[in-house]
């Protein structure tokens, strides 16, 4: 196995470079280099694979990934303050490390994978790996953009099932791997596990990163299913779920409800019926199977009725409450004329 030579630790590099980090970028470094191992060991054997690293900061887990012998590192860091330092880096490990400055959530990951390691997604996943210890204010917004690539097998997924390690701030990484009737259960965790299997592999106290959040954090092992739990559309299945989720302790008749227009009650009692829910079940309770029966019936009444897809209740909402917000103005007008003070 490939070993860096001996470098600056993590916390002379911030020295050197005069590093910080930045509470807008939401940075938190990891400078116990035995947790950095331990992130990556919990990848799995990255020996000879491709890795991309995300927010890499002063280099702390892209040691460990480089020290556990990866063929090639792919570190994306946003902040341009970084680039020195991972170029140390970058000198120091014979050209398997590349840094890229920019933004993840505009990257095509795939543009840097070579076709040889593309694979069946039938068959076991690439010599592809994903690591990062992510900013708490882009860590759900970037995992979801993911799995919208995974149903679609687009992205760097367009080389199979390319598994991820991720951190998270606790509460969001318990609502990953949430099951039924757990106080996490959200949408977001049916969104994971209905894509991916998901197993929490450990928690890092706040007070291991500098600074040191208010939070702990868990660290999540994520492996695309070959099969998904739900034959739908990723946005099919999100719409369903954003509805259910917005009341998760309410029956989810009245989450259902809003799917459709207020004079349309035949089509909840049709999607009752067809999916065999029932209608006093909380969303919160529900297994993958109960909320795939929902999607199913959903899909088979748009298949039908197509105009039912665009329905959205916060249109309706919204004209009342413009309605009522002109209705005060021009109360207050006549107010003001029948006071004289127009």
């Amino acid at each position: 196995m490939r070993r860096l030579p001996p470098l600056p630790t993590i916390q002379e590099i911030i020295r050197i470079y005069g590093l910080s980090a930045r509470k807008k970028l939401s940075q938190n470094f990891l400078l116990d280099l035995n947790l950095t191992q331990k992130i990556v060991k919990n990848a799995g054997n990255v020996e000879g694979q491709m890795v991309f690293e995300v927010g890499p900061g002063p280099g702390g887990i892209t040691r460990s990934i480089l020290n556990s012998g990866a063929e090639k590192v792919i570190a994306i860091e946003k902040d341009g303050r970084f680039l020195s330092s991972l170029q140390t880096l970058s000198d120091a490990s014979n050209g398997r490390l590349n840094v890229v400055i920019g933004d993840i959530m505009d990257l095509n990951l795939h543009h840097y994978v070579p076709e040889h390691c593309n694979t069946s997604w039938d068959g076991s996943p690439p010599d592809i790996n994903i690591i990062g210890n992510l900013p708490f204010s882009v860590s759900t917004p970037l995992i979801i953009q993911w799995l919208c690539n995974i149903s679609t097998r687009s992205n760097v997924w367009n080389c199979g099932r390319v598994p991820l390690t991720l951190t998270f701030q606790k509460e969001v990484a318990e609502r990953i791997v949430a099951p039924p009737r757990s106080e996490y259960r959200c949408r977001l965790s049916i969104m994971c596990q209905y894509l991916c299997d998901v197993k929490l592999k450990f928690t890092i106290p706040g007070k291991a990163f500098v600074p040191a959040p208010k939070v702990d954090v868990g660290v999540v092992k994520i492996v695309p299913k070959k099969i998904p739990l739900i034959h739908q559309t990723f946005s099919l299945v999100e719409k369903v779920n954003r509805h259910l989720f917005n009341m998760p302790n309410k029956y989810c008749r009245k989450a259902i409800r809003m799917l459709f227009p207020p004079d349309r009650e035949d089509l909840i009692c049709e999607m009752f019926e067809n999916s065999g829910v029932h209608e006093e079940m909380r969303p919160f309770e529900m297994s993958i199977n109960e909320i795939k029966s929902l999607c199913d019936a959903y899909s088979d009444i748009i298949s039908k009725e197509e105009e039912i897809l665009a329905y959205d209740h916060r249109d309706r909402r919204s004209a009342k409450q413009r309605r009522r917000g002109s209705t005060i103005i021009t109360s207050a007008i006549e107010r003001q004329i029948l006071h004289g003070k127009s």
